[in-house]
């Protein structure tokens, strides 16, 4: 997939005028790339239109315009975009409750090295995650990270052929699974592996 660009984004201005239009799309866009993996845990597989979204949000919010704070943003968030043989997500381990989340991230230290993919019959490949930055200390585990499924190319042929792709996590304090993510899923994720 390629990289974006400072061209492919939007001006403040345009931006303003589009953004409306723009979410409604990537929300329904993004609708078939979220799996939930138990009751508090999210995985939000990323690409090119989520990655655009992610950055267009970013500078509106912080008033971005000059061209070389752009480019930092664009080099922050390009790496999220899959590579043609790899899946990326972000990990959103989530709870509503202050305390309750204060607790589990403290339980859940290393969980963004036990979440994993597979497809068809083939083993679980893990994450490779946070390569961005350290996302944990000894008290407690981030509630994000950032995460990219290096996939062999059995498995990525496998995935473009329809095999069920399995996600899940394998903590000892979590531990979840969706055995096959439901078609519009895994076909909007085997469009990624091109």
């Amino acid at each position: 997939m390629d990289r974006l660009t400072h061209s492919d984004l939007y001006t403040l201005e345009d931006y303003h005028g589009k953004r409306e239009q723009m979410r409604r799309a990537v929300m329904a866009h993004k609708a078939a790339r979220k799996v939930l993996v138990g009751p508090n845990a999210g995985i939000y597989f990323e690409d090119r239109l989520t990655i655009q979204y992610q950055i267009q949000e970013m500078l509106r919010v912080e008033r971005v315009f000059e061209a070389e704070a752009i480019q930092e943003e664009l080099e922050t968030y390009n790496p999220l975009i899959p590579d043609g043989d790899n899946l990326k997500a972000t990990l959103m381990i989530e709870y509503e409750d202050v305390e309750e989340r204060r607790k589990a991230l403290s339980q859940l230290i290393g969980v963004e090295d036990r979440v994993w993919v597979s497809v068809g019959e083939s083993a679980r490949v893990f994450a490779i995650a946070d390569e961005d930055l350290e996302r944990n200390d000894k008290e407690k585990t981030s509630a994000i990270h950032f995460l990219r499924f290096q996939l062999n190319s059995n498995s990525i042929k496998a995935l473009k052929l329809g095999a069920a792709l399995g996600v899940g996590i394998d903590h000892k304090q979590y531990s979840y699974g969706v055995s096959a993510v439901p078609k519009a899923t895994r076909e909007a994720l085997a469009a990624d592996l091109d």
